[in-house]
């Protein structure tokens, strides 16, 4: 298992790897209206900018910004995560079998 070292600086900018539990799909480029709209619900709950992003079939990069003061990137990622997991299959979509 891998142990990164993060430094919790509030104000920072943070990069960010995100990878499907499956991959090898598309999911994510066949539902980018799906995540843009997760990062945009996070991003009215809890404030962050974006400074690059990079969208690929099964996985994401990202440069987050976070706002003085604060220092909670776990929060947020895991926020987009969950809803674009929730709003997916919402919009019909089933997960493939492992």
């Amino acid at each position: 298992m891998w142990h990164y070292r993060r430094l919790h600086l509030p104000g920072s900018c943070i990069f960010v790897t995100v990878n499907l539990a499956r991959r090898g799909t598309t999911t994510l480029t066949e539902h980018i209206d799906i995540l843009r709209g997760a990062v945009t619900a996070t991003r009215q709950q809890r404030p962050f900018g974006i400074d690059a992003w990079i969208v690929l079939p099964d996985h994401f990069h990202a440069i987050f910004r976070l706002p003085d003061g604060d220092a909670d990137i776990s929060t947020r990622v895991g926020a987009i995560k969950a809803r674009f997991s929730r709003d997916i299959r919402r919009a019909g979509f089933i997960p493939p079998l492992r």
